[in-house]
């Protein structure tokens, strides 16, 4: 699990078409950076998501909200025309006007060129994602069957992050970014509108302490930035969305209409699946879960919530469980000393609802894994690694709402195991399988469930003797 590192919310070019009257418009989603790389909190980066140490939050993967002074500020080159400041100036009090939101200091406004973009990303970026980080983030991945041992996550989010950003706010110097390649159009345009509502969010409602979204408490409460994250990039969402229908000039929807035939993305297209999921979360399901709120009681029950934000994915997915559904806290287990010599662990936290649906989407079916996910109700896990033997290990305990949802995902594991794995052995209330390279153990009694993946018997065996199961809340 990645973690997020750089607290900038970017503009990522994830496409959607929608009906505009009789017109056919492009809705760009602001992707941030705060992705989670299962070792933390992401794909924010996603701002673009990658948390720092959550599964559904990997641990330290860009996309972490990033501490002072850790961000070098991006070097820009284009002066801004007279003409382009007053459309931005422009876009500014539309958006205010729509969100009823009005800006308490100066915005520095930059452009970027790609290629000030593209250093940007390498260099800074990037700077405090190491390819240790990077490994233990795609070894984690690993463990829970979403990507390949050997898979370059450093890379390719190099590469994703380039091809993607269309423009971010950094709450740390408080300036907007905006990539610029021909001119100030209906793309650039567009996306100013989603970064300036950030701009607005920083402002009135403060990421860093009046949210608490940064990367030191991103490493320990992943899933609780995940849900702020959908919160704040949702919000964005619907106001860039309002901001097309109510301001967007004809000009503007044929840039981006020609935009949309050209654009290309082939490092997004070729990311795994859970991959493009998670980044599109907090734009789909984020901006569903404002949407309810705004329709029961305007844009002051959205900042409203802001007082009390959303602590989980599930109540992101789930708009109707806000704010009462709280999550149940599990201990984790200390199971390195049991290991003994060469063992570490990467990191504990929580994988969450939306994580643990993506687990098992990529093995059953995508509508049953929602339905098994939906009973989530409290999780730890635990991720481990031995460097020397270039091996790891996972364990997930998990507390279901009722009987009835832990049954429910006993038989979504199990599914999920076979289909892996192969076929496994059931004694009782356990199941096994073995691999060439992999021993996996699932196991459930009452609320809970047990699952551990490990190199070998031996060492599954040892994990599962340190472990008291079920654990206490």
């Amino acid at each position: 699990m990645s973690s997020r590192q750089i607290w900038i919310i970017v503009g990522v070019l994830l496409l959607i078409v929608v009906c505009i009257g009789s017109l056919l418009a492009l809705t760009l989603f602001g992707v941030s950076v705060f992705s989670r790389t299962i070792v933390d909190s992401v794909p924010t980066a996603y701002i673009l998501p990658v948390p720092t140490e959550k599964p559904g939050a990997p641990t330290k993967g860009p996309g972490t909200p990033q501490s002072p002074s850790a961000t070098p500020r991006p070097t820009s080159s284009i002066p801004i025309d007279p003409q382009v400041q007053a459309q931005m100036i422009d876009i500014e009090g539309q958006v205010s006007q729509l969100r009823g939101l009005n800006a308490t200091s100066t915005l520095v406004r930059n452009l970027l060129s790609p290629a000030e973009l593209r250093e940007f990303v390498l260099n800074d970026f990037f700077d405090d994602y190491s390819p240790e980080e990077a490994r233990d983030d795609a070894r984690v991945f690993s463990l829970l069957g979403l990507l390949e041992p050997d898979f370059d996550l450093l890379s390719f989010y190099t590469d994703l992050f380039s091809e993607q950003i269309a423009g971010f706010y950094d709450d740390e110097i408080k300036e907007m970014f905006v990539v610029q390649e021909n001119g100030f159009g209906g793309l650039e345009r567009f996306t100013y509108a989603h970064e300036f509502v950030h701009a607005l969010q920083d402002q009135i409602y403060d990421f860093d302490e009046g949210l608490d979204y940064n990367e030191d408490s991103c490493e320990i409460e992943s899933e609780r930035c995940a849900a702020i994250q959908a919160l704040v990039e949702g919000d964005a969402t619907i106001l860039q969305e309002e901001w097309l229908q109510t301001y967007a000039t004809q000009q503007d929807f044929a840039d981006l209409l020609e935009f949309f035939n050209i654009f290309q993305q082939p490092v997004f297209d070729s990311a795994p699946n859970y991959m493009q999921q998670d980044f599109l979360f907090p734009y789909t399901y984020g901006a569903n879960f404002v949407r309810e709120i705004r329709d029961q009681g305007g844009w002051s029950a959205v900042d409203a919530v802001y007082a009390d934000p959303p602590v989980t994915t599930e109540q992101i997915l789930h708009p109707e469980r806000y704010p009462w559904d709280k999550p149940i806290v599990l201990t984790p287990p200390d199971v390195v000393d049991a290991l003994g010599a060469g063992w570490r662990e990467i990191e504990f936290n929580v994988l969450g609802e939306w994580f643990t649906q993506l687990v098992l989407a990529e093995y059953i079916n995508s509508d049953r894994s929602f339905e098994a996910a939906e009973g989530w109700g409290g999780d730890v896990y635990v991720a481990l690694a031995n460097d020397a033997q270039n091996t790891g290990a996972l364990l997930l305990i998990t507390q279901w709402d009722t009987l009835d949802d832990a049954q429910e995902a006993q038989s979504a594991f199990v599914e999920y195991g076979d289909l892996r794995f192969g076929v496994g052995l059931a004694a009782n209330d356990a199941w096994m399988w073995s691999s060439t390279e992999e021993y996996a153990l699932f196991e459930y009694s009452g609320l809970q469930t047990l699952l551990i993946f490990a190199p070998d018997e031996d060492t599954l065996n040892i994990i599962r003797s340190a472990i008291e199961f079920p654990t206490q809340n």
